[in-house]
C-alpha cells in the first residue's frame, strides 16, 4: 500500500446527491450546495486522496436514514492500516432545539481478521457534524474538507479589503468533514468495517487508509525554511516566487536581504531600515506540514522544484533541481524584552526590529513581521508598526514579548534623532526568558529648550499617535483629519484640545488639513471647532463632482478666529492660492516635507520678496511606510515659558524654528538667534555667523544661505556626525541668513528608506538683518510671480470650477453672491501686492542708486 490509499465504496453506495437534498427538511436543505456541485470520482481533500462514488449516474454515497440504510452495513477492508480517514457529514441536527452536544449518531465497528473488534462512537460535534456547521460549532475531532489557506496576494474584491489584511482564510467544510481513526493495532489486518446507524441521517462519501506513522491532518508547528536558487535572478524582474504544500500550510514566500549580516550591522542608517529587496535568489517562508507532504516551489505558474517535507526536516536541507530548501529550526524562546534609557535606567518608548542572521524577522507578539505583506499601506496604518524599506518595526512602550529564535539574533532599535540607534547581535540561550537593551541619548534638545513636533500626520488614532510620537521622541504630533473623495478620516479623533501622554512630554492635537486640488492645501492647527467644508472642488480631495465652496484664505480666517495656526503644507504644491495667503499675511509658516530643491527655490523666493515666513517640517504621513517625525519641526520655547501646545504654536509663528530629518542645527548671527531680527546701523558692517550641526547620521555639507545663495560652507567628504562653521560676512542692506545641512554639495543627501525616499537634511528659519531702519525686502520678480498665480486662480474660479446656478442654493457663508465671496481674498491679495510694487519697488530703486 502507498502512503494513502482510497477504498472503493462503490459496491455499498446506495444514494445519490439528489437524495441528500430531497431527504432533508427544507430549512436544512438550504445549507447544501447544489447536487451537481458534489465532487465525483478521484479527488483530494487537504492533500489526501478520496474516491467519491462512481460516475455514469450510479449512487455515490452511503446514506443512512429515511430511504437509506437503517440497518448495519459491513464494508470489506482486507488489509493493515495505521489510520482510516472518513469523509462524512451529518444531515440532521437538533442542536438548535437545545439538544446537548455529543449525540450518538452511529458506531463505526472495526473488525480484525483474528475476530477481535474495536468500536468507535460517532458523536455530533466530535467525529461528525452538519455541513456547514453553525459559526463557532466546528467539530472537536474532525476537520473541514478544505484546508487553511492564504488570501490571494495580488488580487481581491473591494469588499474584501478588511479581510485581505488578515492574509488568511479559515477553512470551512464545503461538502464533508474529515475524521481519522487511529488503529491501536496497526500490524493486525482489518477485515471489515461495520457501520451501525443510530436513527439520525448521515452519509459517508469516502474512506482512505494510511500506513504512515503520521497524523493525516498534521499537528506539527510552523518551522522557518529558506530556498536558495542556484541561478542568479534578474534584478529588473519582480519577485514572483511562491511556495505551497499539499498536506499542510505555508506562509507567503518573502525575499531575504541580499546584503550580508555585517553590512546590515554597519549601515549608516542603523535604526532606520534597510534598502527594499525587490528581487533576490534567497527567500523564506514558514511551513507546517505532514512528513509525507510535498513542498512545491513556483516561479509564476511554473513549478521549479518539489521536495518531500519530511526529508527536509530530517536532513536539514535538500537539493532539488536548481533550488536548495533548508529548515532553520534552532528552537525558540518566548522572551520578554525591555528597552531602557542608559542614563535614567527607565523603560522608554521606541521602535524595535528582531531578525535571525539570515534576515528572517521575529517581531513582538501583536506586531507584524511584514506589514501588509510588503504591499502598499495608504490609509491602512494599523498595528503600531512602520516599514522602512525592507524592515518592519514595532512601536512599543519600552516593553514587548514574543518568540525569538535561539542563538544569534540581530536587534535594531531606534528612538527619533536624539538617541543613538542600537543595531547589534545578541545571544538567546535555551531557557532564556528576559532580554534587556539600552539606548543612549546623544542629544537633549528639550534641555536646550528646543521642542520637536510633526506638523502633518494622517490616518493614526489619537492613542496610536501618542505611542508612536513618544517612540520617535516627539513632543508634538499634529494629527490631521481630512477628506479624500468620499472618505472622511479621523472624524472621531477631533476634540478641540491637546491630549497628553503621562508626564505631558508628548501631546497630540487633532486638527485639520483642508484641501482643494487646484488652489492648494492648508493645515489648520489648534482648532477648537471644525472648519467646514474640509475639502472642496471635486476629486481627489473632495467628492465626485463637488462644487467649489470656499477658498484657502477663508479657511485661514476661520482658523485665526479661533487663535489657531495656519501652515501651508508640502510647499509649494499645489501652487496657486499660496500667493494670496502670503500676500495678505494669512500664512503663519511654510512646511517643507522633502529634500527638494524646488521647495528651496520657492521658499527663498518669498523671503526675498520681503515676507517673514517661518519654516516647519512635517512628514505628510499617509501610510505605514513613513515614521512619525521623519521630517520634524524644532521650536525654541524661552525658559520663562512652559512647554505646552499653545506655546509651541506661538513660538513657531515667531519663526523660532528649524526643520530636520536627522541633523540638529544651531545658528547665531552676532548673537541673534533663529527668528530674530539683527539691527545694524545704516552703513551695515561685518557680522559673525556661527552654525553648528550634530547628527546620528553621516552629514557632509553645512552651508550658510543668504538670499538663496551659499555664502559660506564647510564639508567632510567622508561624512561626519558633527560639523561646525564660523564665518564673517559684510552686510550693507536688508537681508536674511539661514543655515542648512545635508549630503555632499547639499544636493546629494543620504536617503531615508521611507515610502518617498526623502533625504537626510536640516534647514533653519531665517535670522533677519535690518540695516538702518525696520527690516524690509522687495523683489519685482517675486511680486510678478505672485500676481501671475493670483490671476491663474481667478481664471480657474471663473472659468473651470464647478458652480451652482445663482440663487439655487444657500451656501455655508450665507452671502448672496458666491463668486464675489470666492474672489474676495484674491482681489485683496492683488491690491496688497500692487501697493508693495508702488511703495517698496520705488524705495528699492531709490536705495540702489
Amino acid at each position: 500500500m502507498g502512503d494513502y490509499e482510497t477504498l472503493d465504496l462503490g459496491s455499498w453506495c446506495n444514494v445519490s446527491a439528489e437524495w441528500v437534498t430531497k431527504a432533508l427538511p427544507i430549512p436544512v436543505a438550504g445549507w447544501l450546495p447544489k447536487s451537481g456541485d458534489f465532487p465525483k470520482g478521484q479527488t483530494e481533500f487537504r492533500g489526501l486522496p478520496f474516491r467519491i462514488g462512481e460516475l455514469l449516474g450510479k449512487p455515490g454515497f452511503l446514506g443512512f436514514g429515511p430511504l437509506g440504510y437503517d440497518q448495519p452495513v459491513e464494508i470489506a477492508v482486507g488489509q493493515c492500516a495505521r489510520w482510516v480517514i472518513f469523509a462524512h457529514r451529518l444531515l440532521e441536527s437538533r442542536l438548535h432545539e437545545g439538544e446537548p452536544v455529543g449525540r450518538h449518531i452511529a458506531t463505526y465497528r472495526f473488525r480484525y481478521a483474528d475476530g477481535t473488534e474495536v468500536p468507535a462512537p460517532i458523536r455530533e460535534r466530535f467525529e461528525i457534524s452538519v455541513v456547514p456547521p453553525r459559526w463557532g460549532q466546528l467539530p472537536f475531532l474532525a476537520v473541514p474538507d478544505q484546508p487553511d489557506c492564504l488570501m490571494p496576494r495580488d488580487a481581491g474584491l473591494w469588499e474584501k479589503l478588511g479581510n485581505r489584511q488578515t492574509e488568511v482564510e479559515m477553512p470551512w467544510p464545503q461538502w464533508f468533514v474529515l475524521w481519522a481513526w487511529q488503529n491501536p493495532y496497526p500490524t493486525r489486518e482489518l477485515a471489515s468495517l461495520c457501520i451501525e446507524p443510530n436513527g439520525r441521517m448521515f452519509l459517508i462519501a469516502g474512506m482512505t487508509l494510511s500506513s504512515l506513522d503520521e497524523d493525516p491532518f498534521g499537528r506539527g508547528p510552523l518551522l522557518p525554511m529558506t530556498v536558495h536558487l542556484e541561478e542568479p535572478v534578474p534584478t529588473d524582474s519582480r519577485f514572483d516566487l511562491s511556495v505551497g504544500v499539499d498536506r499542510g500550510v505555508a506562509s507567503y514566500l518573502y525575499p531575504l536581504p541580499t546584503e550580508s549580516k555585517e553590512d546590515f550591522l554597519n549601515d549608516g542608517l542603523r535604526g532606520w531600515g534597510q534598502e527594499r529587496v525587490e528581487q533576490s535568489n534567497r527567500a523564506y517562508s514558514f511551513v507546517a506540514a505532514s512528513p509525507s507532504a510535498t513542498l512545491r516551489l513556483r516561479r509564476g505558474d511554473e513549478e521549479i522544484a518539489a521536495v518531500r517535507w519530511g526529508d527536509v526536516v530530517e536532513r536539514g536541507q535538500v537539493q532539488a533541481k536548481t533550488a536548495k530548501v533548508e529548515v532553520l529550526d534552532r528552537g525558540k524562546n518566548w522572551v520578554h524584552v525591555t528597552v531602557l534609557d542608559q542614563d535614567t535606567g527607565e523603560p522608554i518608548p521606541c521602535r524595535v526590529h528582531f531578525r535571525s542572521p539570515e534576515g528572517i524577522p521575529y517581531q513582538p507578539h501583536g506586531h507584524h513581521d511584514h506589514l501588509l505583506s510588503d504591499k502598499g499601506t495608504w490609509h491602512i496604518d494599523v498595528g503600531g508598526d512602520v516599514r522602512l524599506g525592507h524592515v518592519t518595526y514595532a512601536y512599543i512602550d519600552g516593553k514587548c514579548q514574543g518568540w525569538l529564535p535561539r542563538g544569534e539574533v540581530l536587534v535594531d532599535v531606534a528612538r527619533g534623532f536624539e538617541y543613538e540607534p542600537l543595531r547589534t547581535a545578541v545571544e538567546i540561550r535555551p531557557g532564556q526568558r528576559e532580554l534587556t537593551l539600552f539606548l543612549k541619548r546623544r542629544l537633549n534638545m528639550a534641555e536646550r529648550r528646543w521642542f520637536s513636533g510633526d506638523s502633518h500626520v494622517h490616518f493614526l488614532s489619537t492613542t496610536g499617535a501618542l505611542l508612536e510620537g513618544q517612540a520617535e521622541d516627539l513632543n508634538v504630533v499634529n494629527l490631521l483629519q481630512s477628506q479624500w473623495g468620499h472618505l472622511f478620516t479621523n472624524t472621531e479623533d477631533f476634540c478641540g484640545r491637546a491630549i497628553s501622554a503621562p508626564g505631558g512630554r508628548t501631546v497630540v492635537y487633532t486638527s485639520q488639513e483642508n484641501r482643494q486640488h487646484m488652489l492648494g492645501h492648508l493645515t489648520l492647527l489648534g482648532l477648537r471647532q471644525p472648519v467646514m467644508p474640509w475639502c472642496t472642488g471635486g476629486p481627489d480631495e473632495a467628492e465626485l463632482g463637488g462644487s467649489l465652496e470656499t477658498t484657502l484664505c477663508h479657511w485661514a480666517d476661520e482658523c485665526h478666529a479661533q487663535d489657531g495656526t495656519v501652515i501651508v503644507p508640502h510647499m509649494p504644491d499645489p501652487n496657486c492660492e499660496i500667493a494670496a495667503l502670503i500676500a495678505t499675511g494669512r500664512a503663519d509658516a511654510l512646511e517643507m516635507a522633502e529634500h527638494d530643491m524646488f521647495s528651496h527655490v520657492e521658499y527663498y523666493r518669498y523671503l526675498n520678496g520681503g515676507y517673514r515666513l517661518p519654516l516647519v517640517g512635517g512628514t505628510d504621513k499617509m501610510s505605514a511606510g513613513v515614521p512619525v517625525g521623519l521630517f520634524r519641526t524644532y521650536v525654541h520655547i524661552p525658559p520663562d515659558e512652559e512647554f505646552n501646545y499653545d506655546n509651541w504654536c506661538k513660538n513657531l509663528r515667531l519663526g523660532r524654528t528649524f526643520l530636520s530629518s536627522g541633523p540638529m542645527l544651531h545658528l547665531t548671527v552676532e548673537g541673534a538667534s533663529i527668528g530674530d531680527t539683527l539691527c545694524l546701523p545704516g552703513t551695515g558692517g561685518m557680522i559673525e555667523v556661527l552654525a553648528d550641526a550634530e547628527s546620528i547620521f553621516p552629514i557632509h555639507t553645512l552651508e550658510i544661505v543668504q538670499e538663496g545663495r551659499v555664502v559660506a560652507s564647510t564639508s567632510d567628504l567622508a561624512g561626519a556626525k558633527h560639523l561646525r562653521l564660523r564665518a564673517r560676512l559684510q552686510v550693507s542692506r536688508h537681508t536674511w541668513l539661514a543655515a542648512r545641512v545635508s549630503g555632499p554639495g547639499y544636493t546629494q543627501p543620504l536617503l531615508h528608506r521611507d515610502d518617498l525616499r526623502r533625504g537626510v537634511m536640516a534647514h533653519t528659519s531665517p535670522v533677519y538683518i535690518a540695516v538702518g531702519d525696520e527690516w524690509w525686502m522687495y523683489s519685482q520678480d517675486t511680486a510678478q510671480y505672485m500676481l501671475t498665480l493670483l490671476h491663474g486662480g481667478l481664471e480657474y474660479i471663473r472659468c473651470r470650477s464647478r458652480q451652482h446656478p445663482p440663487h439655487t442654493v444657500t451656501h455655508h457663508h450665507a452671502e448672496e453672491d458666491h463668486l464675489v465671496y470666492l474672489e474676495r481674498p484674491f482681489q485683496e491679495a492683488l491690491r496688497k501686492i500692487q501697493t508693495r510694487m508702488q511703495s517698496l519697488g520705488a524705495a528699492k530703486e531709490s536705495s540702489s542708486r
